[in-house]
């Protein structure tokens, strides 16, 4: 999953607004070292004037020059802007890697349902699943709209006919109803695509 509508998360902590790319930073400490093309010689050529006179700076990506002119104090400046904004990264990816999202990603869309395949699983990992399924709905269910458990059985097993409206209530319900589901049930080879097809079935679900 995204590093969450990245782009909004971005404008939301200003790593856009704040002109923190390579080029960026580089057009507010230099200026670029220029070739202009000299008719005589019929070729580009760049100018020399700077040449010792400033530290330079090429970029790798597409071999430009910058001649480097900010003082210390702006440059410190930026190093602890890059550090704010690689620790703003590091507690995004932190989060976006723990609890239910380690396992799901994050839930975006706004209606959804899920559809739950546990196969032939042991006992203990028949609990292990519904821990992750109780911690999703709790942590993340909890902030859409509208939701649906389907559980995919030879005899296909629905929390509700369609998506109901989030709520505390409606997502201690479904948990509960969760942790009373059988450990196993007869399954069949068309299961799975049969509860999937039945999800979609709801013109509500966006996932």
């Amino acid at each position: 999953q995204s590093l969450v509508s990245s782009s909004k998360w971005l404008r939301r902590y200003g790593l856009k607004r704040n002109k923190l790319s390579l080029s960026q930073i580089l057009s507010q400490i230099g200026f670029q070292h220029r070739k202009d093309y000299v008719t005589t010689l019929g070729k580009p050529v760049a100018s020399r004037y700077a040449d010792g006179l400033f530290p330079q700076y090429k970029r790798a990506q597409d071999g430009s020059v910058y001649n480097l002119t900010a003082k210390k104090e702006l440059i410190l400046h930026f190093v602890d802007c890059l550090m704010g904004a690689i620790e703003l990264y590091k507690q995004r990816m932190e989060w976006l890697t723990s609890e239910s999202r380690q396992i799901f990603g994050v839930i975006q869309e706004q209606c959804i349902v899920i559809v739950l395949d546990f196969g032939i699983a042991a006992p203990t990992e028949f609990d292990l699943c519904r821990d992750a399924l109780s911690m999703v709905l709790v942590e993340q269910v909890i902030q859409i709209a509208r939701f649906n458990l389907i559980r995919a059985a030879q005899d296909l097993m629905k929390w509700q006919q369609k998506c109901i409206p989030v709520s505390e209530h409606t997502v201690k319900s479904a948990v509960t109803w969760l942790w009373k589901l059988d450990h196993m049930t007869a399954v069949s080879h068309t299961s799975s695509a049969e509860a999937l097809l039945e999800a979609m079935g709801d013109e509500a679900v966006s996932s």
